[in-house]
């Protein structure tokens, strides 16, 4: 394996030596780590240009009023141990509407006092995204939190072969908006303030021993909304029409361990738009299908509390979780899930990860599916500890398929629907409840089977159907 720290073929490689990620020295208290203390971020099509009486001059670096970044000292990186948590804190202020914001990590060449996200030197990774409730600031509660398991993390900010080249700078994104609260909200008459935010790191101590042993490879970062060109079918996609998209990565050392971290929200509030519809989702790593999955909440009613603006999400009174599952892809107030997809070991070369939404529609070619993707590697197992991994359980539902007849079990739920996919992510059935399915006409091959259970959870099954 080689030392040090060294670009190849368009990737990074955290240096690989054999050893293990570094370990906790002692059992201590926790400590807090406040990265971003309560910053002030305005309307995001202002741009750079910052109101005359805005704070800049506390140490943090404002690439827009949308994005901020601070750098991590050699102090702060000592304080974090292998157990890591991340705290964000959103106080409302002139914008009342639900936003996306993002929380990343930036690699900036070693020494520099600034840099510009557009840099070909600087690469950035989304490690966290959150949606902003409706929030009016004269009520209470005016600020919601969001609260993520980042212990992942802490092995690369440590990683001392990436430390000897790079700068590791955090940046806090939150895109808002005030014209409406400029109007709708007491006290926001003529302003351009639209959130105040807070990052904090809380781990435990002593921090951890240098590390090695990682590859790192950062694949895809969504744009923010005055970009645009994210994931669709009408200008961001493999073929015209067609939600598809394939990425290409390499990684430059074999690993015993790898996982790639993919980070998806559908958005469009356009009537009919994406974010009102929940579509099925498939990933392919190397042409193999690996991940299904359906965004949404089984209820959004727990962050109902923070929604205090009136607003066309929420209505008035109590909505049972079929509702929710009905129209929302994600809740205001709420994270968005980091989807960890385990490879196993890896082998160095080229790579591709192809993401598939087949019934996606984008009414009037509105709305776009952000999507932010990176590859960690090591040799040693660290996905365990990945940020909003989603719980491992046993199956509640189960499948037979005999002569051609495919039928359905759940012993502690009742189920709900059936979809049967197939390998091409195209729709052969759907049914409400249980009924068997007769499949003696279907062409041999791999078929797909979602089967919808009425606690919410959604389950896929694979099958092989030979005649």
């Amino acid at each position: 394996m080689k030392k040090g720290f060294a670009w190849l073929a368009g990737a990074f490689l955290l240096s690989v030596c054999g050893a293990t990620f570094g370990t906790l020295k002692s059992v201590a208290s926790p400590v807090t780590l406040r990265i971003f203390d309560g910053v002030t971020f305005y309307d995001g099509y202002r741009m750079g240009n910052f109101p005359e009486d805005a704070a800049t001059d506390d140490g943090v670096l404002r690439h827009l009023t949308s994005l901020y970044a601070v750098r991590l000292t050699d102090d702060d990186i000592a304080q974090i141990g292998d157990s890591l948590k991340m705290n964000v804190f959103v106080e409302a202020c002139c914008d009342n509407y639900d936003r996306i914001g993002n929380i990343n990590l930036a690699l900036v060449p070693k020494g520099s006092e600034t840099y510009t996200t557009s840099d070909p030197d600087v690469k950035r990774l989304e490690i966290a995204r959150f949606i902003t409730p409706f929030m009016n600031k004269n009520k209470k509660p005016n600020t919601v939190p969001y609260n993520y398991d980042i212990q992942y993390l802490a092995p690369i900010l440590h990683d001392a072969g990436l430390r000897a080249e790079y700068d590791l700078w955090m940046e806090m994104e939150i895109f808002g908006i005030p014209y409406a609260a400029n109007t709708q909200v007491e006290g926001c008459e003529g302003r351009s303030d639209v959130f105040k935010g807070t990052l904090e790191f809380v781990s435990r101590t002593p921090g951890m021993d240098d590390t090695h042993g990682n590859v790192l490879v950062p694949i895809a970062i969504k744009n923010p909304e005055y970009v645009g060109k994210n994931l669709n079918n009408y200008n961001a996609t493999d073929t015209a029409d067609t939600t598809v998209k394939t990425y290409t990565f390499e990684v430059p050392e074999s690993v015993d361990y790898g996982y790639l971290v993919l980070i998806t929200s559908n958005h469009g509030a356009n009537e009919g738009g994406e974010e009102y519809n929940r579509r099925w989702h498939y990933v392919y790593v190397d042409d193999e299908l690996v991940l299904t999955y359906k965004p949404g909440r089984n209820s959004c009613e727990p962050f109902r509390k923070y929604n205090t603006q009136a607003n066309g999400i929420y209505g008035l009174i109590y909505m049972r979780p079929v509702t929710w599952q009905s129209f929302s892809n994600w809740c205001p107030g709420d994270v968005i899930d980091n989807r960890i997809i385990e490879m196993g070991a890896v082998q160095a070369g080229t790579h591709t990860l192809t993401i598939r939404v087949p019934e996606a529609v984008f009414a009037d070619r509105q709305g776009d599916i952000p999507l932010s993707l990176y590859f960690h590697g090591s040799d040693t197992p660290v996905v365990d500890a990945a940020m909003e991994r989603l719980d491992v359980a046993l199956p509640e539902s189960s499948i037979a398929l005999t002569d051609g007849i495919l039928s359905f079990e759940s012993p502690r739920e009742d189920i709900v629907s059936v979809e049967i996919f197939s390998v091409n992510a195209h729709r052969m059935h759907y049914q409400w409840m249980d009924a068997p399915v007769d499949m003696s006409a279907y062409p041999s091959g791999v078929y797909l089977v979602n089967i919808e259970l009425a606690n919410g959870i959604i389950e896929t099954h694979k099958i092989l159907l030979t005649h």
